[in-house]
């Protein structure tokens, strides 16, 4: 095997990592890259060595940004009595998508797995509970996924707060707009029946 050789392997089972990719994909990719070296490799490496340097986490709330905080910490606009809690960033970026919340974040890097042997210290829980009692927060939104590890992160979190004169809330779950019931889960049905409301 040539050098040459080597090193593309190298690249592939690297990009293999990334999620969403697999080997045969990694392969795909790498090698559509290297047929586009001038016009698609080269910039991309370059961006990503400068997102690298420049880009990092948010002191305040994991989000990524430039400086020490990120924009929307930053931001004198937003409201600091709430924090959306959030697992990861592209959590926090599907929410701002929406533009419809307008307080802060808080992003927990994961979520408590007993299996993956993540506690409470490995996540951002306890900065979460330091930020509930500097910043004045009144309410603590819980936008975690509706999996086994996102509940049990919710309520670990819920009780944590319970004698911190906080309202802790979640998103609704259930029927998504213009979902049909016949594609839906047993699960996401039993929440919206849970989550039912007077018409």
């Amino acid at each position: 095997m040539s050098d040459g050789t080597r090193e593309i392997e190298a690249l592939i089972d690297a990009m293999a990592r990334l999620p969403g990719l697999g080997p045969r994909s990694a392969r795909r990719a790498v090698l559509h890259l290297m047929a586009r070296r001038a016009t698609l490799m080269a910039p991309m490496a370059e961006l990503m060595g400068h997102v690298a340097e420049a880009v990092r986490d948010c002191a305040r709330c994991g989000n990524l940004g430039t400086g020490d905080l990120c924009a929307v910490c930053a931001d004198p606009a937003r409201a600091t009595g709430e924090i959306c809690v959030v697992e990861d960033v592209a959590d926090l970026w599907a929410m701002e998508r929406g533009r419809a919340f307008r307080g802060r974040y808080h992003v927990l890097g994961g979520v408590l797995s007993a299996l993956d042997a993540v506690g409470p210290d490995e996540l951002r829980i306890p900065l979460l509970l330091e930020r509930v009692r500097d910043e004045g927060v009144t309410e603590v939104i819980l936008a975690l996924n509706a999996t086994v590890d996102g509940q049990t992160t919710a309520h670990y979190i819920a009780e944590a707060l319970e004698d911190r004169g906080v309202q802790v809330t979640s998103l609704a779950q259930g029927v998504p707009i213009g979902g049909e019931l016949d594609y839906l889960d047993d699960g996401t049905i039993q929440a919206a029946l849970r989550a039912r409301k007077r018409v």
